[in-house]
């Protein structure tokens, strides 16, 4: 047999056998002869380097090292799913979904959700070409070294696969194997790893993928992502996955009604406490993908999937002492400092109390016994107060009045739930604070500079607003503690390159009260620029779409303020992008000012995502639901009957694909 056939060949049984043990759990082969067949390919490759393979079962030992993680922005973002704790919840939001997609039957897909690190995979001609984690959801780090050793990700694919794909789903630790790696640890004289999360979470970004490969790692798949994928609901996703080679839990259900969804979630639990995961509530997904595509996403969520919630754990521990902290806008936040406490597999030792009204509320003070359990299983909150434990000499919790850190008497607006410190140029957790956002990765991004370094800077008088970053030099950097030439050099240089940040994310990087990723894009897409920006009015504001009295007061207040009009005229002579490229202003219009669309249906020329963003970009406004304020219903294959019929009874125009390019390009 020729040397590439005997390759080849082995490489396919390995696949084969990796497949049987660690995806279908039923292997044919024993460790041994698998780790015969294993070595004897590892030799071959290494005497025939010409037959190089980047899928080669070989490399699931690992042995590659990455020293820096690069940053990349993932092709389809990665949204978060919006949470449900309750029957109640569940039902409405069935209620909101039928009011967009009118009354058409509708199927669901339930899910366990798993607990583990979200990654996004990405195949090309059926072989794993980069693995990123999902970071804020719009960029992640490559970690694709480190996902080849994980045995139940695929390298190469088997069956009838698109050209190519994303597939997303969860890192996961077996619990066994979790416990395995703890009493290693243990009995090396290390300190045991916490949970099964946040190892999962940490292996990922290990230098050394030889480390990696020797955790017991698995991959649960859960959604593609991708063109001309020929499936046609999230059920058949799960299956089709399956038959490429992908591990995907069986336990999913396909339900034809929210009483059966509701079943699904009873049933499960009880019985999650039998599986070999860890498992923190259900993923309810609208089955079919048309039906999904019509629903679409909200700034952060999609509109077609919900997270059903198991009750979080709660354990009782002693409140020692109520701290305040400052935001960068003046927020004050109420801390209850707590006796340690292990909850949900982390140590706890503080919580938010939110705000006044809280703590009044709940009547919590110093002393106290308080049940704490994990919001979403994420965030410690205190629910409650055991009063028979409450000591005798205790005393109400009075609130703040002044900052904790200024002195500045503190302010509380009418309708409004937190105190402020109103001092905000003068205050100097709110200075160190708004730079601190500034310099965040979904702002500008600036390498180089991270929240400890701008306390330093801060500190020893370099820096008194985000302007003064764009004035530092190598020299004032050099002196200071920890700042090595190196990293003095990648500060200055990140700060010049923040200056190709585009203007909605400057936008938002600003810290205007309220203004938000999502307000910021609508904003610097209405106005253009920040000139046009700082002179609109009340009035003004309100006219554009999604913006509220609330975040008009805002802006306006932001620029009428002459310390913020002053910094953002040295952050313009310093070449920080102040308006929309020429790029983006070519493909924008006023065409349809004034005009709201519902786009319902499958199209043909465009993507549904195209044809809402033709529409944005033309002064149009885009809803969910028609009403009589529609002005016109994009209408393509399979719409609602439901929909059709309610625009006909409002009179509003129906209009197909073609009318509206031909609307378009008039």
């Amino acid at each position: 047999m020729q040397i590439k056939e005997r390759i080849e060949r082995l490489r396919e049984e390995l696949r084969e056998h990796n497949h049987k043990y660690y995806v279908l759990d039923s292997p044919t082969i024993s460790d041994y002869d698998f780790d015969m067949l294993l070595k004897e390919l590892q030799a071959l490759e290494k005497q025939h380097p010409e037959y190089d393979d980047p899928s080669s079962p070989t490399l699931r030992v690992g042995g590659g090292v990455t020293k820096n993680f690069e940053t990349v922005v993932h092709e389809h973002r990665m949204y978060s799913l919006e949470n449900s704790y309750s029957k109640d919840d569940l039902l409405d939001w069935e209620k909101r979904i039928q009011r967009i997609l009118g009354d058409v039957p509708l199927q669901y897909t339930c899910e366990l959700k798993y607990d583990g690190a979200s990654i996004s995979l990405t195949y090309e001609e059926g072989k794993l070409v980069r693995a990123v984690t999902r970071g804020d959801g719009v960029q992640g780090d490559d970690v694709t070294t480190n996902i080849k050793t994980i045995k139940s990700v695929p390298l190469q694919l088997k069956g009838n696969y698109p050209e190519k794909f994303h597939i997303r789903g969860e890192i996961i630790l077996t619990l066994d194997g979790f416990a395995k790696m703890n009493q290693e640890r243990i009995a090396n004289g290390e300190e045991p790893y916490m949970n099964p999360r946040n190892t999962a979470s940490g292996s990922l970004k290990l230098q050394d993928s030889g480390q990696v490969a020797q955790r017991p790692l698995e991959c649960l798949l859960y959604g593609i992502i991708g063109k001309d994928l020929n499936i046609a609901d999230q059920f058949e996703m799960l299956e089709k996955a399956r038959e490429w080679g992908f591990k995907v839990p069986t336990v999913a259900r396909l339900c034809q009604s929210m009483t059966d969804v509701l079943e699904f979630i009873e049933i499960w639990d009880v019985k999650r406490h039998e599986l070999p995961y860890e498992t923190d509530g259900v993923v309810i997904k609208v089955n079919k993908l048309r039906n999904q595509e019509e629903l679409g996403f909200t700034a952060k969520s999609p509109r077609w999937a919900m997270a059903y919630k198991f009750k979080s754990e709660q354990v009782s521990t002693v409140l020692n002492e109520i701290t305040y902290q400052v935001g960068r806008t003046g927020a004050i936040t109420p801390v209850a400092n707590l006796e340690p406490v292990l909850l949900a597999g982390t140590v706890v030792k503080r919580a938010s109390l939110h705000n006044a009204d809280q703590i009044e509320r709940l009547d919590i003070r110093e002393g106290d016994t308080v049940f704490v359990e994990k919001g979403g299983e994420i965030i410690p909150k205190i629910i409650a107060v055991d009063l028979t434990k409450r000591p005798a000499n205790s005393v109400p919790t009075t609130y703040i009045q002044v900052c904790p850190e200024c002195g500045t008497a503190l302010i509380r607006n009418e309708g409004e739930a937190q105190h402020f410190c109103p001092n905000d140029t003068g205050c100097p957790t709110q200075i160190t604070g708004r730079i601190q956002h500034f310099i965040s990765r979904k702002a500008m991004d600036i390498e180089g500079l991270g929240a400890e370094t701008v306390e330093l800077l801060f500190k020893e008088g370099l820096i008194s607003n985000y302007a003064d970053l764009y004035t530092l030099t190598k020299e004032q950097l050099l002196p200071l503690e920890r700042m090595a030439e190196k990293s003095a050099e990648n500060l200055v240089d990140g700060v010049q390159a923040s200056l190709q940040i585009p203007f909605e994310r400057v936008l938002f990087a600003l810290g205007i009260r309220y203004v938000g990723e999502t307000v910021a894009k609508k904003l610097a897409k209405a106005y253009k620029n920040i000139d046009a920006l700082k002179v609109a009015t009340i009035e003004d504001l309100i006219a554009v779409d999604e913006i509220g009295e609330r975040i008009a007061e805002s802006v306006v207040q932001f620029f009428n303020n002459e310390t913020n009009l002053g910094i953002v005229e040295r952050l313009k002579s310093y070449g920080v992008q102040f308006s929309l490229s020429e790029e983006q202003l070519e493909n924008q219009s006023d065409k349809f000012k004034g005009k709201t669309f519902v786009v319902s249906g499958v199209f043909e020329t465009l993507g549904r995502t195209e044809l809402k963003k033709l529409i944005e970009d033309n002064g149009g406004k885009v809803a969910s639901s028609i009403s009589s304020r529609t002005t016109y219903v994009v209408a393509g294959d399979n719409m609602g009957p439901s929909k059709k019929t309610k625009a006909e009874n409002l009179g509003i125009p129906i209009i197909t694909e073609q009318d509206f390019l031909t609307m378009l390009n008039s």
